[in-house]
């Protein structure tokens, strides 16, 4: 038989327990009522106390949560008679030390600072990064849930903010993320056994949230009836916790669901799961896996459930419960969490303050007011004014003149007695409680703005400083958070930011701008260049390589314009000339209507070599027609160079050739003067062996014969003379070369 109602499941849970498959929506439901009961007894204790220091620190004369109970009974009005009833002041001086701490937060708020990784990142996607955050920052108002959660903090130990995503439009599917406030950190219920301060290992969270009857039947008319609901709890005591009378309790429940897998180890640090086709192609190749162990494989849940139904489920898309923790003291103490905030301890004092204040007005409102002292019959006649002196403003008192001593003297004139005084010891009691609250919470009076000894600025600097330190851990713990909200934006970003869009970014200057994102590009960052080299167009891709975050404490954008507008003043009067160079950027951060205009127009008056930027693209064209030229004129000089080079050869060789004709007509000649009076028969041998060398060696002129190779030339005189042979012709390679 159908169950519509769920009633016979409920009351099989009831009786049975919840079953074993953690797919059945009964098992998640007793699962998660046995969670947030586990969460309300870990934190009931503790939270009894910070509830307690909420209400004292809110604590104002109108309604004196600052006086304990049994103490106001006794010092108010009985029986509607207020004969007895005693003044009950409350002078509340902790929310000053709150602020003291605060304030100084909204001053220098963490800042989210993204960087590279690994290999794969690259800075300017870490700076489309920061953009973006600054972009969801500013659309969420995240500064008033950074605030809120500062502030519970600070007050009573503990504040939370979280992350939502929103369609951007009603037209559209894509998504934006959001960091939202939670005002109520009572409302939220997270893993107690968790060890970071952020909640970052929370296996578990709960954001509770009462309803109306007539809301909750409207936002979910499908659910079943309350009067269902109710008769589902008989017998089973969690009910208690979401539904009572009037109200409807729902919440939002994230979990974890766990899915474990085998990994496996192959040759090369090649992995693969378990039985995918990956790992079966690699187990044909090397056979049995090196190693294998199990990896846990963690998707974030969300349901909102009435405590016995599920009004609603998704999957949270990043890899952390989206809800962020800022812890202020947190002691674990015999098994049990304690936190507190700065109130706890100066709770006391502050009670002690409220006491001594209220017994010093007690002690001079209820004394009476000081009487005159005259002698009898002075007053007679005029009794009326002096029983009003007290109370009313005569402008004269008049005394009988006749009143004398018994010998003729008239007595002195009336005086009034001595007025009550404070004891000096309630004056020291009082101070001393203010002391012990500036103890309690370790802020001083350098850092409350009082004047002290202190008359140099580095001095009062100190003692401020020492302030700062004493409450330097509530700062820090929020920037751990916002250290987590970061981390979780950039897991978020690429996950929600999945298609081709247009994303806006804002600078840290305020300044807004658009980029393109692509997720299906393989690079991070793509650069597209126009003709001439230069970039007219970067798309980026934030699922390409691993980023990290990191927190920068410290002044704002505002803050720090300041101070650079009073350095760069300093830098400009010891230096003149630099405005030539840098006038348009100390006018640039000066903060009065025109300056930006006075910004542009200076900067038209600098060298544009000092404004030139790198990514010009008219500077790039430039920059590579220049090199181009420069290779032409390389080439030019190799050119110059080789002909120059040809001419030098061909001038050693036409040296060569001369100074062997030369050589050659030399020896002709000395063979003429040594053959005059051969007989031919002895020149035609000596010619014909000559000759025959020649041919032999391919040298001509070092086989002609010398001197001393003719002992018989000079022994015979009378010979006719041979006539003159001609010289040699060049060779055909020297043709047309200048003589």
């Amino acid at each position: 038989m159908p169950d519509p109602t769920g009633i016979a499941a409920a009351a099989k849970v009831a009786v049975n327990g919840p079953e074993k498959s953690t797919n059945s929506e009964a098992a998640v439901l007793a699962e998660a009522r046995s969670r947030l009961q586990m969460a309300v007894s870990a934190f009931s204790e503790s939270r009894e106390d910070e509830i307690d220091d909420l209400r004292f620190y809110a604590g104002s004369p109108d309604n004196q949560w600052q006086w304990p109970a049994d103490v106001l009974a006794t010092r108010g009005a009985v029986q509607g008679q207020s004969i007895n009833a005693r003044p009950c002041l409350t002078i509340n001086k902790l929310p000053q030390h709150v602020h003291q701490v605060t304030n100084e937060q909204r001053q220098n708020r963490p800042g989210i600072k993204v960087i590279p990784a690994n290999d794969e990142a690259e800075e300017g996607m870490a700076e489309v990064y920061n953009g973006v955050i600054r972009h969801i920052e500013y659309i969420s108002d995240a500064d008033v849930a950074y605030d809120t959660a500062c502030e519970n903090q600070v007050t009573f130990g503990e504040g939370y903010v979280r992350l939502l995503t929103e369609y951007c439009d009603e037209t559209s599917f894509d998504q934006d993320i959001k960091i939202g406030r939670i005002r109520n950190s009572f409302s939220v219920y997270m893993d107690p056994l968790m060890q970071d301060p952020t909640g970052a290992d929370a296996r578990w969270c709960f954001i509770t949230e009462d309803l109306t009857k007539q809301e909750y039947e409207r936002l979910y008319p499908e659910a079943a009836p309350i009067s269902t609901l109710m008769s589902l709890g008989v017998g089973d005591q969690s009910i208690q916790q979401w539904i009572n009378e009037d109200t409807v309790r729902i919440a939002e429940y994230f979990y974890y669901d766990v899915t474990k897998k085998t990994l496996n180890l192959y040759p090369g640090n090649v992995t693969a799961f378990e039985g995918t086709p990956p790992d079966r192609m690699l187990r044909q190749r090397f056979g049995k896996p090196l190693r294998a162990r199990e990896s846990e494989f963690k998707k974030v849940k969300w349901l909102k459930i009435n405590g016995y139904q599920v009004l609603e489920e998704s999957e949270w898309p990043g890899k952390w419960i989206p809800v962020v923790r800022v812890v202020g003291n947190e002691f674990e103490v015999d098994g049990r969490i304690y936190i507190s905030g700065l109130v706890r301890n100066a709770k006391d004092p502050q009670r002690m303050y409220n006491y001594w204040v209220s017994q010093e007005a007690e002690m001079l409102a209820l004394a009476p007011k000081a009487p005159f002292i005259g002698y009898g019959g002075q007053f007679e006649g005029y009794e009326t004014q002096w029983k009003t002196a007290n109370t009313n403003n005569w402008p004269y008192l008049e005394v009988n003149p006749d009143v004398t001593d018994g010998q003729g003297n008239v007595l002195p004139l009336p005086q009034r007695a001595q007025p009550p005084m404070a004891s000096s010891g309630l004056l020291q009691a009082k101070a001393g409680a203010a002391d012990d609250i500036k103890s309690a919470t370790g802020q001083y009076n350098a850092s409350l703005g009082m004047t002290s000894n202190e008359r140099s600025g580095k001095a009062i600097l100190a003692r401020q400083k020492e302030a700062d330190t004493g409450t330097y851990h509530y700062v820090d713990n929020l920037a751990r958070a916002i250290r987590h909200v970061g981390r979780q934006l950039v897991d978020l970003i690429p996950k929600i930011y999945d298609t081709e869009r247009i994303a806006r970014i804002i600078g840290e200057d305020g300044e807004s701008s658009t980029v393109k994102f692509n997720p299906m590009q393989p690079e991070a960052v793509k650069e597209i260049r126009d003709q001439n080299g230069g970039v007219v167009e970067k798309i980026y891709n934030p699922g390409v390589g691993k980023y990290d975050v990191r927190v920068i404490t410290g002044p704002g954008y505002a803050t720090k314009r300041q101070e650079a507008l009073e350095s760069m003043a300093q830098l400009l009067q010891g230096n003149p000339q630099l405005w030539s160079a840098a006038g348009d950027l100390f006018v640039k951060n000066m903060d009065w209507p025109g300056a930006q205009e006075l910004a542009k127009r200076l900067a038209k008056t600098i060298d544009p070599k000092l404004m030139s930027d790198d990514q010009d693209p008219a500077l790039a064209a430039a920059n590579q027609q220049m090199q181009a030229m420069g290779q032409e004129m390389e080439q030019m000089h190799q050119m110059l160079m080789n002909v120059q080079n040809s001419m030098e050869a061909k001038d050693i060789q036409i040296k060569s050739f001369k100074a062997e004709v030369d050589a050659y007509n030399a020896e002709t000649n000395r063979i003429k003067a040594t053959m005059a009076g051969w007989t031919p028969e002895q020149i035609q041998d000596i010619v014909m062996g000559t000759i025959h060398a020649a041919m032999d060696t391919g040298d001509l002129i070092g086989n002609m014969p010398s001197r001393t190779a003719l002992p018989m030339a000079e022994e015979m005189p009378g010979q006719p003379e041979e006539p003159e042979m001609g010289q040699p012709e060049p060779p055909e390679s020297m043709e047309g070369m200048p003589q």
